[in-house]
């Protein structure tokens, strides 16, 4: 009150001393009525210059998440960091803890209530950034078993600097300024990989290895690739694009880099041969060393559910999620079986009996329309993009500028080796130019490929979820707001796409790519059907279904409800009706389930590897959806898909339960 007061008292006309004395006597003879306080938000001038600070440090310490995020334009400190790579060492990271409890209790100290309701969301995003990071460095220890981290990182810092590189002429790419940047990464990567042999050979002190898989995969094989990558296929790449200017002194200079870095990925290859194999050219959990064959990649129950709390934002525990996911598996596939016998009455197929096998005999038809050869598979795409756009504009669905499109664009030979089918590449939003892309990889016209994954049915559910009304949608429209959008709900903690991930942003982005393919399948004006024919449905009911079945696995696997195998099992039964397990002969004599327990076994290793990443899909669609249906009972007759959506998406890529309350506040301030 003392401070209302005085505000008052300073915006007083100089003739009002009468009533100052009025006032005081009054005062004298009673308490004053409570009045009500104006927001002021006091705390938002200094949390905006914290927040500045901070997400500057944070681009410092992950150089690869901030050429990710365009972070060299962020501030003038950050001009070199695309020619860096983290510094994972000992030393380094006890330095970052402290660093990090002070930007802890510095935001800790701004007290919520003087901050608007966006910061106080900010505030607790920081909060959990940071416990998230230090708890990985302390209590994990994960530094000491992260290959797949240290492996990755430097091919995949320089692949993104080079998808980011200015056009410099009608056939050449990338400035001066930007291929010595690339050096320089390259420069940084012995140092960077002598780092990580000292972390896992601490690591084996400690008795924290990586599992069996993860040495295989990482240890032998990607440290072979990344060698060939820096030795051979980076300097091509540069040949192909650098201009006339500089041209000699770049590509010796970046051939030279390259080398070394080449043979410092052979190094790491020798230690992790030399230290966990006994036959490094044996295939299998035989290849190890006895003490590293077992399965070690669990997160464990306590560690699940702290991750969920703090990471995801969520209230619930691995052991309530991995209970109620059967009955939502069930219910997808129930829906699936009544799909596919009335698709096949409808063409007068064979169905092939009762439970299971219509899908497949109704899948098996579907794989017969599709493209010849990849030039039509990405035909294909492109039309498909352009139907959803117009059945977007046409139905109201999303406010679609005029000048928007769906590029599809075939995968650049750097990116294959990492991308199977489609993924989208977004454009870094700390920069003012670049452009988002749905990729889709060539097949090589390899006719099964395009039968079984990329056959006219199945397009529109890769494209919403990669394109339109997912990936390209939701983030070019985050950047046209990303004035305001707080750059630190930007952050990837940890990594951007590896075992290191906090997994954050995941929520959002991949729980609206989820939920853009389910809304495709609503009854909108004009369309009672939606988006989808039953053939294209049916395919994007199968993708609904392994995200639901990926809750089941991942809370089973990570905190042994589940062995590995018998997830491998599970999800070639599930997602591909196949009945029998991956280990039997039998079973395996089959093309069909060989092939399917092949995939649902790199399904496994990849959610093994990221434990808590593979059931943000469906959890963050079903927080959208419940959102929704929240704004839609409060507001009623008032309520706009369009708008809600519009709120949603400028939120940035956290979790919902952070900022619900706040998106409901402002739909209802705005409401007509």
């Amino acid at each position: 009150m003392h401070r209302y007061r005085s505000r008052m008292q300073a915006a007083l006309l100089p003739g009002a001393l009468t009533l100052i004395a009025f006032s005081a006597a009054s005062a004298l003879a009673r308490p004053p009525a409570a009045q009500p306080l104006p927001a002021r938000h006091a705390g938002d001038g200094a949390f905006a210059a914290l927040e500045h600070e901070y997400v500057t440090y944070m681009l410092r310490e992950f150089p690869v998440v901030a050429t990710y995020l365009g972070g060299a334009t962020f501030d003038p400190q950050l001009a070199d960091i695309d020619g860096m790579l983290r510094d994972y060492s000992p030393e380094a990271l006890q330095k970052e803890n402290a660093r990090l409890g002070e930007f802890r209790a510095r935001f800790a100290a701004l007290a919520p209530a003087t901050l608007s309701a966006r910061r106080r969301v900010d505030r607790s995003v920081a909060l959990a950034q940071i416990a998230f990071l230090v708890h990985q460095h302390e209590v994990r220890r994960h530094q000491l078993r992260s290959l797949d981290s240290y492996t990755d990182e430097p091919v995949r810092g320089v692949d993104w600097q080079i998808q980011g590189m200015s056009t410099t002429g009608p056939a050449t790419r990338g400035t001066d300024r930007e291929w010595r940047a690339a050096i320089a990464r390259a420069r940084a990567v012995p140092a960077y990989l002598a780092t990580a042999r000292r972390q896992l050979a601490a690591g084996v002190a400690a008795h924290r290895t990586p599992d069996w898989r993860m040495l295989s995969a990482f240890g032998l094989e990607s440290t072979a690739a990344d060698a060939e990558y820096f030795g051979s296929t980076l300097g091509q790449i540069a040949a192909a694009n650098i201009g006339p200017v500089h041209r000699d002194a770049l590509l010796h200079e970046l051939q030279a880099a390259g080398n070394q870095a080449a043979e410092a990925y052979r190094r790491l290859r020798d230690f992790v041969a030399d230290t966990f194999f006994e036959n490094p050219r044996a295939s299998g959990v035989a290849a190890l060393k006895s003490e590293y064959r077992a399965d070690r990649f669990a997160l464990g129950e306590s560690e699940y559910d702290w991750a969920l709390r703090n990471n995801l934002h969520l209230t619930g525990t691995a052991a309530k999620l991995f209970e109620a996911s059967w009955p939502v598996v069930e219910e997808t596939r129930n829906e699936m079986i009544t799909l596919a016998q009335q698709i096949a009455a409808a063409h007068k197929w064979p169905a092939g009996g009762a439970g299971p096998e219509p899908v497949r005999a109704v899948f098996a038809q579907l794989t017969q329309n599709a493209p010849r050869t990849d030039a039509e598979m990405m035909e294909g795409y492109r039309r498909t993009g352009e139907r959803l756009v117009e059945y977007a504009r046409r139905t109201g669905l999303f406010d679609v500028p005029a000048d928007y499109r769906l590029e599809v664009t075939v995968t650049p030979p750097p990116l294959r080796a990492s991308i199977e089918g489609g993924a989208y590449y977004p454009a870094p939003p700390f920069k003012k130019s670049g452009v988002g892309r749905f990729y889709v990889s060539p097949t090589g016209d390899d006719a099964t490929e395009l039968r079984e994954e990329h056959n006219y049915a199945a397009m529109p559910d890769l494209a919403a979820h990669e394109g339109f009304p997912g990936h390209d949608w939701h983030y070019k429209l985050m950047t046209q707001y990303r004035a305001q959008i707080s750059p630190l709900r930007w952050l990837t903690p940890g990594a951007v796409e590896d075992s290191s991930s906090m997994w954050e942003d995941s929520m959002a982005a991949e729980g609206w790519a989820l939920y853009s393919e389910a809304l495709l399948a609503e009854q909108q004006p004009g369309a009672p059907e939606g988006f989808y024919t039953p053939e294209e449905r049916l395919y994007q009911l199968r993708g609904k279904l392994y995200r639901d079945l990926r809750v089941r696995v991942d809370t089973g696997i990570h905190t042994g409800r589940m062995t590995f195998e018998e997830a491998v099992t599970l999800f070639s039964e599930v997602v591909d009706f196949l009945p029998g397990p991956c280990e039997s002969g039998a079973a395996l004599k089959l093309d069909a389930k060989q092939a399917s327990c092949k995939a649902a076994r790199g399904a496994i290793t990849r959610y093994a590897r990221w434990p808590t990443q593979a059931i943000t899909y469906r959890l963050g669609r079903e927080q959208i959806f419940a959102l929704r249906e929240r704004a839609q009972r409060e507001l009623g007759a008032a309520f706009s898909l369009q708008r809600f959506h519009l709120a949603f998406m400028r939120q940035g890529t956290i979790p919902a339960g952070y900022f619900s309350e706040e998106l409901l506040r402002a739909l209802r301030a705005t409401a007509p």
